[in-house]
């Protein structure tokens, strides 16, 4: 059973900088698809960027584009989103996800099967 688990969540000004990371246990991340997803309060969880397992491909939301960037480190088994020029809209909980195919192609919460228990991700001055 594959296991995620979600780190660098933190407190930011506007304008500043995380990293998030996603290490898993149980599985070989070379064979699966990883989302970032974000959830604020009264909200529905929403994708935020996706990557195929070969890191080749990735899709991000409109409003993440040009300031996050997904990788992944497969030898390392963790998954990475980093995330620049942060703003207020940004605050949430982020969610790492995986499937088990080479591409969900949608970066839609429906295609993910395994989930982390999230980190807090607070833009504010």
């Amino acid at each position: 059973q594959l296991q995620l688990v979600e780190s660098g969540g933190d407190l930011v000004q506007p304008g500043g900088s995380l990293r998030l990371s996603c290490a898993a246990s149980g599985g070989s991340l070379d064979d699966y698809s990883i989302g970032w997803f974000r959830q604020a309060p009264g909200k529905e969880r929403e994708g935020v960027s996706c990557s195929s397992s070969s890191g080749k491909s990735t899709k991000y939301a409109d409003s993440v584009k040009g300031r996050f960037t997904i990788s992944r480190d497969n030898a390392k088994n963790t998954v990475y989103l980093q995330m620049n020029s942060l703003k207020p809209e940004d605050t949430g909980v982020y969610y790492c996800a995986a499937v088990l195919t080479r591409w969900a192609t949608m970066c839609s919460k429906w295609e993910y099967d395994y989930w982390g228990q999230g980190t807090q991700v607070t833009v504010s001055a």
